[in-house]
């Protein structure tokens, strides 16, 4: 199981955990897609959004593979911001490799990926310079 250093372990300050420490004796976890509704908690959209964070800070938009982390909290962005990166793909390896689809997780996750560049450069050109 791949091990991914400088991933943070859980959301600070919660108990929201990231990564696993250890391989399950059973084999791994499947990952699925669960529905996040409208009304899920706060505490729950600020997980989703700091594991997004960490995947973009850690990744960016190489295909990664699945190793050390959560398949719960994987599970919650599965089939929407995190998608297979290869076909087949199995939901129940850790070598499984899994990539962010950066359109779905910027309209999800506005303030993980800040201002669109298109934005910052029209704001420029009108400033004169």
């Amino acid at each position: 199981m791949e091990k991914h250093r400088g991933f943070p372990g859980r959301l600070p300050g919660t108990d929201f955990q990231f990564t696993i420490r250890r391989a399950a004796k059973d084999g791994p976890t499947k990952i699925i897609r669960r529905e996040r509704f409208r009304d899920r908690r706060p505490p729950d959209r600020r997980a989703d959004e700091g594991f997004m964070a960490a995947l973009w800070a850690q990744f960016g938009e190489e295909p990664f593979m699945r190793g050390n982390l959560d398949a719960a909290r994987l599970s919650w962005l599965f089939g929407r911001e995190v998608v297979p990166a290869e076909d087949p793909f199995d939901p129940q390896d850790y070598d499984a490799l899994l990539r962010i689809d950066v359109d779905v997780a910027r309209r999800s996750f506005p303030d993980v990926f800040g201002a669109d560049e298109d934005e910052d450069d029209a704001e420029d050109e009108g400033e004169g310079w």
